[in-house]
């Protein structure tokens, strides 16, 4: 199998400009006589040159190597890839950051007399482009480039580039000229207007050009676009990862749901993970794991209940979660375990998730493992467990040793269950992807909801096993996420009331959930319960006759 090609690092320079329809972005067109990218439309920019480092340059401004080492996250070097941007650009559209002796950018005229006498003289190999600039007594202007985000080429691809991409606004009485041989073509567009060309198949644009064109549609004018890189948190890098699914192959970015699983099911990045979870189909997603999703698809399952298959032949199966009363699932789950299930767990009793353990009882005589909820209302009336499981312990199934949590929210019964061997996490509707979890009193609670997910910190495992949805890394930034989340609709909902001194379920939700779609709101309104409980239990609210008043009114 192909070893997996180290990328080469690289820059890339965004030139935009104002005009009167709003800002507009230089596009090149790349020929179709080259190896990377040939027909697409990008911004100039290219692999660093071994004589891109700032001990052959004069560099103006402010920004040193050290600073650029930080910006970057780099040991050494920072300071390359802002020379090399610069010398792409000049390179494959003529343009020029650079400073006279005087210090001043180049005048019109200055920059037209070294542009005519250097560049073809440069595109032939005649002279270095520190040459030129030292020669002409030029110094780089590396302040006038802002950095604005990372992307490595996905591992599967057989040239591969490590590229910072930096923006920059068109400097004054300077004309963009492709340089006929790289780039045959140049356009200035609006972001909107190269995206919409770019669907109707009149634009070739590569996957980085295209996600980056879709952030600049957020900015009207340059200096909105340039204040933002000065201001936005540290830049994350863009790794997108290929997959297979419905359409056929596709590039992930970090965030899109399929994104980590993708990462550790094919490492070598050959596009074998599929994106959509289909129902029957059974994925290994660790050795001695499977993961296969029930056929109950819905508002509240998402691409349906998530049942855990772990074990192997020799030793006799575990199941976690057998999902609804569902027949033709549970055969699945037969022909899986070759008719060996031993033990079912389940992380709680709602009804997409523990029927199916009486059906595999019947049929395999597997024990039945789980808590039975306080509240037993809209429970899986046929869960009856052989044994009730205690949070803080861990079981032996077999040679399957199995870590038990205790973890009270979104049903007073709920458990998680920790797979030390894989590092794997099985959180039931603890931790859901794609959504947050309902909390529905009085068997749902939100205090306890909170409590449960600070637990996990006390915990060490690097994946979540959702009830619904693809693995997670990074758990405990997971974990973080929905804390944090949880804690800003707690604040809308007590600014809720603090603005209408009272209010009833029906009054705060379509002001606590206003970035929720109406559709929702009656789901909605099971959470904003559990949230006004709490702060009712903490001394934060009042409640008379179902209308809820602030303390502090």
């Amino acid at each position: 199998m192909a070893e997996i090609v180290t990328p080469r690092p690289a820059a890339t320079l965004i030139l935009v400009r104002d005009s009167a329809a709003g800002m507009e972005v230089l596009l090149g067109e790349k020929t179709s006589k080259v190896n990377f990218a040939a027909g697409a439309f990008v911004f100039p920019g290219g692999a660093l040159d071994d004589l891109d480092y700032g001990d052959n340059f004069n560099i103006s401004g402010k920004l040193n190597d050290d600073q650029a080492n930080q910006i970057l996250g780099v040991s050494d070097g920072g300071l390359n890839y802002w020379i090399a941007a610069i010398r792409e650009c000049f390179e494959e559209v003529g343009v020029l950051f650079a400073a006279s002796s005087s210090g001043e950018m180049l005048s019109e005229n200055e920059y037209s007399t070294f542009q005519s006498s250097n560049r073809k003289k440069l595109d032939r190999g005649e002279v270095t482009f520190h040459e030129i600039l030292r020669d002409a007594e030029l110094s780089l202007e590396v302040d006038r480039l802002h950095y604005l985000s990372r992307w490595v080429t996905h591992a599967g691809s057989p040239r591969r580039y490590d590229t910072r991409f930096f923006i920059a606004r068109m400097p004054n009485g300077q004309i963009a000229q492709h340089d006929g041989g790289e780039l045959v073509g140049h356009r200035w567009a609006k972001p909107e207007e190269a995206l919409k060309l770019s669907s109707k198949g009149e634009l070739n644009l590569m996957f980085p050009t295209q996600k980056t064109l879709e952030k600049l549609t957020e900015f009207r004018e340059v200096e909105e676009a340039l204040s933002y890189t000065l201001n936005a948190p540290p830049v994350t890098p863009m790794k997108p990862r290929l997959t297979t699914g419905i359409g056929g192959k596709k590039l992930l970015l970090p965030g899109d749901f399929a994104y980590a699983e993708a990462g550790k099911l094919d490492p070598k990045q050959l596009g074998t993970v599929s994106r959509d979870i289909q129902a029957g189909v059974a994925v290994q997603i660790d050795k001695r794991v499977k993961r296969l999703t029930a056929p109950n698809a819905s508002i509240m399952t998402g691409p349906g209940t998530n049942t855990y298959i772990l074990g192997d032949d020799a030793n006799g199966y575990l199941v976690i979660d057998p999902g609804p009363e569902d027949t033709k699932h549970i055969d699945l789950i037969r022909d899986l375990t070759s008719n060996r299930v031993k033990w079912v767990l389940c992380t709680h009793t709602h009804i997409d998730h523990s029927p199916g353990a009486a059906l595999i009882n019947r049929s395999m005589g597997a024990r039945i493992y789980g808590r039975l909820a306080d509240d037993m209302d809209r429970q899986d009336s046929s869960f009856i467990p052989d044994e009730q499981l205690s949070g803080g312990s861990k079981t032996n199934f077999g040679d399957l040793k199995i870590d038990i949590l205790h973890t009270p929210g979104h049903a007073s019964n709920h458990l998680c269950f920790l797979f030390e061997e894989a590092r794997m996490l099985f959180t039931g509707d603890h931790i859901m992807q794609g959504s947050t979890v309902v909390i529905n009193p009085p068997d749902g609670d939100m205090s306890a909801y909170f409590s449960s997910l600070n637990n996990l910190y006390d915990y060490q495992f690097d994946w979540i096993a959702p009830g619904h949805g693809f693995l997670m890394d990074n758990p405990h930034e997971v974990v973080n996420r929905l804390l944090i989340h949880r804690q800003k609709r707690e604040t809308k909902i007590v600014n809720a009331l603090s603005t209408l001194k009272a209010g009833t379920i029906d009054e705060l939700v379509v002001r606590a959930y206003d970035d929720v779609s109406e559709t929702l709101h009656q789901l909605a309104k099971r959470s904003l319960l559990a949230h006004l409980i709490k702060l009712l239990k903490e001394g934060r609210v009042n409640m008379n006759n179902d209308v809820w008043v602030s303390v502090s009114n």
